[in-house]
């Protein structure tokens, strides 16, 4: 039953201010709700591509070609959408550090950690081999 216009404006109205007086708070109710489509999209792509391997089988199998190129097709736009739901955020605990700022994330903390590129590390060994420090 969809809301009426009043309830409508009413429900707009609790929402800001709810964000004027608590963003944080307002901006994780958000995220959340980002969060769960983004998997609900992520199983539903996930559940299409096992549908499109056993169209794509079943083509093999009764030999037909155009089914198993159909199934194959379907295989593909759902891991399209599987890679664009992925993109936009599944994850759960490290999603939500780094939308708080508290974690930099696993890609930047490895690349903090490693020291930069493979190219920079490449030329650190070999200058440490020039000097005479081999390690």
């Amino acid at each position: 039953m969809p809301l009426s216009d009043e309830e409508a404006r009413m429900l707009q109205q609790l929402e800001q201010s709810l964000a004027a007086e608590d963003p944080e708070f307002a901006s994780t109710l958000r995220g959340s709700k980002l969060l769960a489509h983004n998997r609900r999209v992520a199983v539903l792509a996930g559940l299409g591509f096992l549908v499109g391997l056993g169209v794509m089988f079943a083509g093999a199998v009764l030999a037909y070609t155009w089914l198993g190129i159909i199934g194959f097709v379907g295989m593909l736009a759902a891991g399209y959408v599987f890679a664009l739901a992925w993109k936009s955020g599944i994850g759960g605990a490290d999603q939500a550090e780094t939308s708080s700022g508290r974690s930099p994330g696993p890609a930047k903390a490895k690349q903090a950690k490693s020291g930069g590129s493979f190219v920079n590390r490449m030329e650190e060994r070999w200058q440490r081999r020039q000097d005479g420090d081999d390690r």
